[in-house]
Order: C-alpha cells, then structure tokens, then sequence
C-alpha cells in the first residue's frame, strides 16, 4: 500500500469508521541518514488516531537508532513491515526477506522493543515460498513483538491466488499475543469469515479499501447486526473522489496532489458508466479546478 496510504486517503477511510491505521512504509535507513522526503511519510493527523507508524529495514542498530526519532511523531504504535514483497525493498534484504532469516528478524524485533516506549508490532506474511509464518511468529513473539499481522499469502506468490487463512489460524494459535489476519478481505461477510476461521484478533484491510473506504462502515455495520444496508451510490463514489480531490491537494500542493488523485479517481469510478473515458480523461489532467469541474460534471450525468 505505499503510495496509497497518505493522510488524505487515512483521514477518509477513518470517517466511514476504521478502527486503527497505518503509514505507508518508512524506511529506517533513510531516516537514519536524515532524509526529510522519508520524515513527511510519519506526519500523523490528531483526527486518524490511534495510527501507527510502519518502518521497514534489516538492521538491529540502525533500527533501534531511529526509533526514537519515529515516537517524536507520536504514533500509538510502531509496526515493522517483515510482508512487503516488492523486488526493490526484499533486494536489500528488508520486508519479506526477513522471513527468510528468523534469528535476524528477532532481533531486529528486540532492537525495536528495546528502545520504543509504545507497542512493537510486525507484518509478515505467509513464508518466503513456503509456510513458515507460525514458527516465524514464535520468534517475534519471544523477542517483544506486541501484536503480529498475518497476510496469508507467500512473497513469491505477491497478491496472486487466495489468501491462505489456514495460516492465520495456525499463527493464531501458536502465540499468546494478538494476531491480525489479512487477505482477501472485500467486504462485510469477508471480515466476519476470517474472524470466525481463523479465531483471529482482527482484520486488515489493504486492496479493498482502494477506490471503497465505504468497506469499514459495512463491516462494522455487518459485525454488529449480519447484515449491510449500506451501498454507496454512483453518485456517493464520484462525490467521495471530489473530497479526495481537494483533501490531498490540501495536503501536497496542487501539482502533486492532482497527480497523486489520480489512481483514486480510477479506483472510485471503476464500475460507473463510462468510467473508462472519464479515467482516460482524468488522467489528461493538471490542474485541481479542471480535475474536480470534470468529475462534477460527471456527477451531474449520472440518473
């Protein structure tokens, strides 16, 4: 979800009800090395707490040197991407990689621990190419990891295929502390399934949020009652894009915002008639007033 979960698209998925949020990934090294693009990445907002921070990096003392740095931010917690399966982060021996090294990965949990004063906790996935997630999870646990995300898919599998929750039962029951499962979680139903599977804790959405922060209010209304009864209209989707718009324009200039909407006005429309020329459209686009005058007139056009 780097490049997804800025403060903008954060703030909107916390109005429809999300419980808890997450950064994108921070990368330790470059705030060891004082790099101030990778410090905005921390910028939390008194509206989306409890967030937490998401750092990502493979060595024990760099890690615990810029913990304190992270907690300046404060952030309710400090999460520690070990799932991440990108060539450009594992490559450097970050993210998923470090499933492939548990000793390593615990200590880079202990570095952690050791030097934050709020929670520690740690994303990882299903193995490297193969199950190995509850024993890995053994090992986060042993060193002070307060809670571990599970996503049930290997790193070689990327976001193909379905999710493995057999996994996230079988890293359930092999620790004592909370276990968040995640993958392929698309609607209410989704959320309740994996809650009564797998025993977890709780659910993460990642993918089905994008373009549809509406999914927290109808798995929350799904929890409470067994049923969704609310449906965002076409017209709800194109107004939720407008807010977008001008929230993260708000947030990062015009120039940048406008490029950065972009993939979120693809996300919201998709499914809506003549969505594929509005996107071409959008995508054509510069500059904030001609952006939202589009998708205004789009609104207007829907029946």
């Amino acid at each position: 979800m780097a490049g997804v979960t800025d403060l903008a698209f954060r703030l909107i998925c916390k109005s429809y009800g999300a419980g808890g949020l997450t950064t994108e990934m921070v990368s330790a090294k470059g705030l060891y090395y004082k790099d101030k693009k990778t410090e905005s990445l921390m910028m939390l907002d008194e509206r989306e707490k409890p967030a937490s921070i998401q750092i990502f990096g493979s060595e024990p003392d760099i890690i615990g040197e810029i913990i304190p740095k992270v907690e300046e931010f404060s952030p309710s917690a400090i999460d520690i991407n070990m799932g991440c399966p990108m060539p450009k982060i594992v490559n450097n021996g970050d993210g998923s990689a470090l499933m492939k090294n548990p000793e390593l990965a615990g200590r880079v949990v202990r570095a952690a621990k050791d030097a934050a004063k709020v929670p520690v906790t740690v994303k990882i996935r299903k193995g490297w190419d193969s199950e190995t997630a509850p024993e890995f999870a053994k090992v986060l646990e042993a060193n002070g990891a307060d809670m571990i995300t599970i996503h049930g898919r290997t790193r070689e599998q990327f976001y193909q295929g379905i999710a493995d929750w057999d996994t996230i039962k079988k890293v359930k029951e092999s620790v004592k502390i909370p276990v968040i499962g995640n993958g392929d979680i698309f609607s209410g139903e989704d959320a309740k399934r994996m809650l009564e599977y797998t025993g977890c804790d709780g659910v993460m959405v990642g993918r089905g949020a994008q373009g549809n922060p509406f999914i927290f209010k109808q798995i929350s209304e799904y929890l409470e009652t067994g049923k969704i009864t609310y449906y965002p209209t076409d017209k709800e989707k194109i107004e939720e894009a407008i807010r977008h718009v001008k929230l993260v324009c708000e947030l990062k200039g015009e120039n940048r915002g406008v490029l950065e909407a972009r993939k979120h006005i693809a996300w919201y429309i998709k499914g809506i008639p003549h969505s594929n020329e509005l996107k071409t459209k959008v995508f054509t686009i510069s500059s904030e007033r001609k952006m939202l005058e589009v998708l205004e007139n789009a609104k207007e056009r829907i029946k």
